[in-house]
């Protein structure tokens, strides 16, 4: 699954994934920073996942935790928040709306 399809997932029907298109067309080129930047922390949390690079996790968790007041969020909780917890391993199908 290619990053642009994987951080724009919106839900499954089944084992189909259904993706934003949309926000894949407008926001699929946007780095992790620009993403959580223009507040699509969703999409930037995942991008983040994504990349598997433990500085852009970082950059990320930053970016959110100075727009949201309050005891800062760890990545697991921000995985729970946000239902995300790994890239699919293997490929899988998928819906683009």
């Amino acid at each position: 699954m290619k990053r642009e399809e994987f951080i724009f997932i919106i839900g499954y029907q089944g084992n189909v994934a259904i993706i934003d298109g949309k926000a894949k067309k407008k926001y699929g080129s946007y780095t992790t920073r620009q993403l959580a930047e223009a507040g699509l922390f969703k999409p930037a949390f995942c991008s983040a996942l994504y990349s598997g690079d433990p500085n852009e996790m970082d950059d990320f968790l930053r970016i959110f935790n100075s727009a949201h007041p309050g005891p800062p969020y760890t990545q697991e909780q921000l995985s729970r928040l946000f239902g995300v917890f790994e890239v699919p391993k293997e490929p899988i199908r998928f819906k683009i709306l």
